[in-house]
């Protein structure tokens, strides 16, 4: 399975899901939009992810290859690839269904519980995850659902945390994906965001679950070998 990531920030790589890739030997291409790095081709991608990122996915004023980022995630959805988006890469995938991006009430940023929709428990994505289970999360945005879609988790904070279309296309506003390092790296890079709100938590809370890192990883798997093995 030929894997082409697209990332928008130095800082928010694939994270755990690199591990994953190196050990099922899969071939892994990059497009680093803040190097300017240019889009593959779609004939030679089977499965893109779309990382997250701090810009909105309606900044196209300010990050002008956004437009250039959508009309491939678009095509690449037409051609029945399949895509995976986190945090930024949900919402540009919304976008290109036809959602509106915006403002959510709360920002939802540190450790905070999903549960699954009825949806979700029958989905085979989260066949193996618990009806509950603990998440990481660093977004101010939400977005209206996808027309076709199916929801698949959602928080407290956020209702649309997950969704499914036509069986090969995820959308993940929350994060699996992140090791120790990437979230210690996030708070440096962030922490002037880490005001006290409902739904954002300190630095110190951030980064003291030291456990919840390996159940993550072992959630962000399954999600991916069900990407591997749908068709």
């Amino acid at each position: 399975m030929r894997i082409h990531c697209f990332q928008h920030v130095p800082y928010e790589g694939l994270g755990n899901i690199a591990d994953w890739i190196a050990a099922r030997r899969h071939p892994l291409t990059f497009t680093g939009f803040f190097q300017n790095d240019q889009l593959p081709q779609i004939a030679d991608v089977d499965l893109l992810i779309v990382m997250g990122g701090p810009m909105g996915a309606y900044e196209e004023n300010i990050y002008p290859w956004l437009a250039a980022e959508k009309k491939f995630i678009r095509e690449a959805i037409e051609a029945g690839k399949k895509v995976l988006g986190i945090c930024l890469g949900a919402q540009l995938i919304a976008s290109v269904l036809g959602s509106d991006v915006y403002p959510d009430i709360h920002r939802e940023i540190g450790w905070f519980p999903l549960k699954l929709t009825d949806e979700g428990m029958e989905s085979k994505v989260f066949a193996e995850l618990p009806v509950e289970f603990m998440a990481f999360h660093w977004h101010a945005d939400t977005f209206t659902f996808p027309a076709g879609a199916i929801r698949l988790a959602q928080s407290e904070a956020c209702r649309n945390q997950a969704f499914l279309y036509r069986d090969k296309v995820i959308g993940l506003q929350f994060h699996l994906d992140v090791k120790k390092e990437d979230v210690v790296r996030w708070v440096q890079e962030g922490k002037s965001l880490l005001t006290k709100e409902q739904y954002v938590q300190s630095a110190e809370e951030i980064i003291s679950r030291l456990a919840d890192f390996a159940i993550m990883q072992n959630h962000m798997q399954q999600i991916l070998c069900y990407l591997e093995n749908v068709s």
